[in-house]
């Protein structure tokens, strides 16, 4: 493919690319946006695992004291 042919081609694509629209779904944005599908943005935070029980254990290995970080 020659250089004119491959631009022609190149300014093409971007002509259908700039002015494409595509159709959009206004109540399905609704929906998302007013979050009325039942999920809230808490849910999110649910997924946390719980560390406490680690908490406990490793505790004794790191002390808070001031002293224990004195360079001797």
């Amino acid at each position: 493919m020659g250089r004119g042919r491959q631009k022609a081609k190149a300014t093409k694509q971007a002509r259908d690319i700039k002015y494409y629209s595509p159709s959009t779904d206004y109540a399905a944005l609704e929906r998302e946006l007013s979050g009325s599908s039942g999920h809230s943005a808490h849910h999110d935070a649910d997924l946390e695992p719980d560390y406490s029980d680690y908490e406990d254990k490793y505790a004794d290995q790191f002390d808070d004291d001031e002293d224990s970080r004195r360079i001797g």
